[in-house]
């Protein structure tokens, strides 16, 4: 069962939730989740989000929490995930409270999963980096060869704990998902070429009316250090602007990862926390 409803298309699809959710992070996760074919279950005090055609993928496939902050007990919420998701090898919560911190999930970090605040960021004007690159294409991703480059970069910056080929299913399959939404007018995905290889790339995608949402801000490893991202996420937000006809831009940053201070030159501006807390696959035997 889904929570989405479409509403009247302006220059393509744009959708809203029919459910309350505070945290402007999970509300245009959710629509985009939503976009792309999840379902989204409404249980009371927690939304159940489904990805049927990507299991692999966490956080398509995971458990929002609405639950007051009072009432987030950490075996309580375990217990949920395991009874929505019982044959699913990762975990994953998200608590849908913009003002809680990691410390409010203590608990959860004490029995082993990873706790992660992120940081939301809004703009609703940008300007260009400090350092602009100016030697290199920028446009959006059109033909199968650069949606293979597009594959081929994700795995370039992959540095997680995920086994390589468990990963690489999982952004082949988000890449056919993220291409049938573009295809669908529901935004763009834009990459930096340089002599012809994608080294820089993003999307951007509508999440309701006068929203757009930026996704997967990546730079391959050799090419970080100048500008490319700033350029790109300058280049994306002026069609958010004024293809998407959107009024507010969000981003969602790590806050210890250096790329937060890209999105902040070119005038996104913290707004809100984002919690969740995962726990990765055990490794195959």
């Amino acid at each position: 069962m889904s929570t989405l409803a479409r509403d009247p298309p302006t220059d393509g699809p744009t959708y809203s939730l029919a459910v309350d959710v505070t945290s402007l992070g999970y509300r245009t996760d959710l629509a985009l989740l939503a976009a792309g074919g999840a379902q989204i279950t409404d249980r009371g005090d927690h939304l159940v989000v489904r990805s049927p055609d990507n299991p692999t993928y966490w956080w398509g496939n995971f458990v929002l929490v609405q639950a007051p902050r009072d009432r987030w007990d950490a075996d309580h919420w375990l217990q949920v995930f395991a009874a929505e998701f019982p044959d699913a090898r990762h975990l994953a919560l998200g608590f849908d409270d913009p003002t809680a911190t990691a410390q409010d999930l203590a608990a959860l970090a004490q029995r082993g999963l990873r706790v992660e605040q992120a940081v939301v960021m809004t703009a609703t004007a940008v300007h260009e980096p400090a350092r602009p690159h100016r030697e290199a294409t920028y446009r959006a991703l059109s033909t199968d060869e650069d949606w293979a480059q597009h594959v081929a970069l994700r795995m370039a910056c992959h540095d997680g704990d995920v086994d390589p080929e468990h990963y690489r299913e999982f952004v082949t399959s988000r890449a056919r998902t993220n291409r049938a939404v573009v295809d669908g007018g529901g935004g763009s995905w834009f990459g930096a070429f340089v002599d012809g290889r994608l080294v820089s790339q993003l999307g951007l995608l509508s999440a309701s009316p006068g929203l757009a949402r930026f996704q997967a801000v990546e730079t391959a490893p050799a090419f970080r250090g100048r500008g490319l991202a700033g350029s790109l996420v300058h280049h994306a937000s002026r069609y958010g602007f004024e293809s998407l006809a959107a009024r507010t831009l969000v981003m969602v940053a790590d806050p210890e990862y250096l790329a937060i201070r890209i999105y902040r030159s070119v005038g996104f501006r913290d707004t809100e926390n984002q919690l969740q807390a995962d726990r990765a696959p055990a490794p195959t035997p």
